[in-house]
């Protein structure tokens, strides 16, 4: 039987993707305690990584906003693997970590990162609500756009 969050996220028309395995050498999440630390996720959708190149140059903030979103589902995917299949065991997404690839001069890296953190919002409701950060890169692993990382609270 599915549990709140599988509704959700079917009621939401959202598929999870499977959580991706790490590039390098290390984990795509820790679970310390009543923590799950997620490695930075970047705009791989089935396999293929998508939104490669620079907001201010390449991209606009809407699409920047849909990168970021594609991030926060491979977020949203590992946490599930790291809760066992069960996303009702999320107390609290604690915090964002957001990173775009941008020219000097665009300043809306904000703007671009609440593509992930409306997700979490749409999908976990007040549990979603965290603190984070959206800075600015002068580059990205792969030359993707965007990528996150996270900090949730589970039971």
């Amino acid at each position: 039987m599915a549990g709140a969050i599988d509704a959700r996220l079917q009621e939401l028309g959202i598929e999870l993707p499977e959580a991706a395995a790490p590039a390098a050498n290390y984990v795509p999440y820790v679970v310390s305690g009543n923590q799950v630390f997620v490695a930075g996720q970047i705009t791989i959708h089935d396999g293929e990584i998508q939104y490669v190149g620079k907001l201010g140059r390449d991209y606009g903030v809407e699409e920047g906003q849909a990168a970021a979103r594609l991030c926060a589902l491979n977020i949203i995917a590992q946490v599930k693997a790291a809760c066992g299949g069960d996303l009702d065991r999320v107390v609290r997404c604690v915090r964002l970590g957001g990173f775009v690839n941008s020219t000097a001069d665009f300043t809306d890296q904000p703007e671009v990162i609440n593509g992930a953190s409306n997700l979490m919002v749409e999908v976990f409701g007040d549990k979603g609500k965290h603190s984070r950060a959206a800075v600015s890169a002068a580059s990205l692993p792969r030359g993707v756009a965007v990528e996150v990382d996270a900090v949730f609270e589970i039971s």
